[in-house]
């Protein structure tokens, strides 16, 4: 699996943004005391991009694909 091919399938997707929008959210609500609140937006953020391009770095170097077979 190279890095920057898609591997994030539509369910992970959809929870990635999901997720991401919601740790976004605590984030902009002050939710959580400020070194944490950095730490949770930027989690939000990573998912949220994630999520919109469907590819994960990680996941790449890892070797996890959720997208199913790639041709």
């Amino acid at each position: 699996m190279k890095i920057g091919e898609k591997n994030v399938g539509s369910l992970d997707r959809v929870v990635r943004i999901v997720f991401g929008i919601i740790l976004l959210a605590v984030f902009a609500i002050g939710a959580i005391a400020a070194p944490w609140s950095y730490l949770v937006a930027l989690i939000g953020l990573i998912l949220l991009v994630t999520g919109a391009l469907g590819t994960c770095m990680i996941c790449s170097i890892i070797g996890v694909n959720t997208a199913g077979k790639t041709t």
